[in-house]
C-alpha cells in the first residue's frame, strides 16, 4: 500500500485528490495537510466526505510528511515547495507538485512571469514534467519529483501536440483561446469570483500577460524542436468545472501546394493517441464539450480544417480539477510506483 500525504488537502485541487484516493485500490492517505484548518475534522471541511473520511487536518511540516509516507501531493501556491524543499526531504520521499515551481526549466522565465525568487532553483533541472502521455518514459520508480501540469496547459499542449511534434502547422501563428470554470482559481475568496461577479457573465483575464503562457510556448518547443511564440487567452466562464480551448494556426502546404486533408491529419492524431487510455480524439464533425468530461481524467479533442483561410482549429476539453489538476497527479503516482496507470481513475464521466 502506498502511503500518502497530502498538503493543501482542502484547496479544490486538494479535496479531488482526497476524492479520487479513497476509490484508489493501492493508495492510502495518512496526512491531510491544511494551514488554515489545523485540528479540524476534515470531513467538516468538505461535508460530501462526513462519515468517509474520519481523519483531521494537520500542518504542513514537509520534513516531519516525509519521514511517514511513500509520496506527497503539494496542492499548494506557487513558491510554498520551492521554499521549503531541500535534498534531505527528497531523499525520503517522492513529490507530485500540483503547483508552477518546477515546472519551467528557466528560472529567470518563472520569476519574471510568477513575480516571485524561486528558492531552490537546483532542483529544476531532475524535475520531469509530468504530462503523462508525453513524458510518461521519464517516469518511474527513479523519480523524486515531477512537476505536475495544470489545466491551461494540459488541455492547451495535448490539444495541439501532434500538429507540431509532426511540423503541420506554423507554430509562429498558434492561437489559444481558453475558458475555464470558476473552481480554476481556487477556493480562497476573491471579490472577482463571487456569484454575483460571476453569474451570467462572461470576460477574458490575463490577456496577453498569463503566466501559463511560457510553459505552453516550452513544452510546445520540445515537442517541435523549435521556438513556439503564442497568443494565449483565457477566460472566465460561469459554471463549476471544466476547460474548452480552441486553438488556431496557419496549415503548412504540401510541395504540391495543398492543405493537409482531414484523413492525413487524423492520422496524425490517431498516431499519438489512439492507444491513450485517457485522450479521445473524437468522430470528425463532433467539438469537444465540457459537459463531456465532467468529473473524469479524459480530454477530448478534434480539429476542423478551414479550406478558405488556410487555418486548422483544434478543440479540446477536460475537467480542470481532474486530468487538469488531481487525476493527472495520480497518473503521476501510479507511473511512480510501477502500477497500472489508470489505477483509480477509471471514472465514467458526469452526465448531466
Amino acid at each position: 500500500m502506498i502511503r500518502v500525504g497530502i498538503i493543501g488537502s482542502t484547496g479544490y485541487a486538494g479535496g479531488e485528490l482526497v476524492r479520487l484516493l479513497m476509490n484508489h485500490r493501492k493508495a492510502e492517505i495518512l496526512w491531510y495537510g491544511s494551514r488554515s484548518y489545523i485540528d479540524k475534522k476534515y470531513s467538516e471541511v468538505y461535508q460530501n466526505m462526513f462519515r468517509i473520511v474520519e481523519d483531521i487536518c494537520r500542518d504542513d511540516d514537509l520534513e516531519k510528511l516525509a519521514d511517514q509516507v511513500d509520496v506527497i501531493f503539494t496542492a499548494t501556491p506557487q513558491g510554498f515547495l520551492a521554499g521549503l524543499l531541500t535534498e534531505e526531504i527528497l531523499s525520503k520521499v517522492k513529490i507530485v507538485d500540483l503547483s508552477a515551481d518546477y515546472r519551467i526549466k528557466d528560472v529567470s522565465i518563472y520569476e519574471k512571469w510568477y513575480g516571485i525568487e524561486h528558492k531552490s532553483p537546483q532542483f529544476i533541472p531532475e524535475a520531469v514534467y509530468g504530462l503523462c502521455e508525453i513524458n510518461r518514459g521519464l517516469i518511474d520508480a527513479k523519480t523524486r519529483l515531477v512537476a505536475n501540469p495544470g489545466c491551461y496547459t494540459t488541455c492547451s499542449i495535448l490539444t495541439a501536440y501532434p500538429m507540431v511534434r509532426e511540423g503541420l502547422i506554423d507554430t509562429d501563428t498558434l492561437i489559444v483561446d481558453a475558458k475555464s470554470g470558476t473552481s480554476g482559481a481556487g477556493r480562497g475568496a476573491k471579490l472577482p469570483n463571487l456569484f454575483c461577479e460571476v453569474n451570467e457573465n462572461m470576460k477574458a483575464y490575463g490577456v496577453a500577460s498569463h503566466r501559463h503562457t511560457p510553459e505552453i510556448e516550452e513544452q510546445l518547443g520540445y515537442a517541435g524542436d523549435c521556438k513556439v511564440t503564442i497568443s494565449f487567452t483565457p477566460h472566465l466562464v460561469p459554471m463549476n468545472r471544466g476547460i474548452l480551448v480552441t486553438e488556431y494556426a496557419s496549415l503548412r502546404r504540401k510541395g504540391d501546394g495543398t492543405l493537409p486533408s482531414y484523413e492525413e491529419i487524423k492520422a496524425v492524431y490517431d498516431k499519438y493517441y489512439a492507444s491513450e487510455k485517457f485522450v479521445r480524439v473524437l468522430e470528425k464533425g463532433v467539438c469537444p464539450e465540457t459537459k463531456w468530461v465532467e468529473g473524469s481524467n479524459y480530454v477530448d479533442i478534434n480539429f476542423v480544417i478551414d479550406e478558405r483561410t488556410g487555418r486548422i482549429i483544434m478543440m479540446g476539453a477536460l475537467d480542470n480539477l481532474v486530468k487538469g489538476a488531481a487525476g493527472q497527479a495520480v497518473q503521476n503516482m501510479n507511473l511512480l510506483f510501477g502500477l497500472k496507470e489508470s489505477e483509480g481513475l477509471e471514472f465514467v464521466p458526469c452526465f448531466p
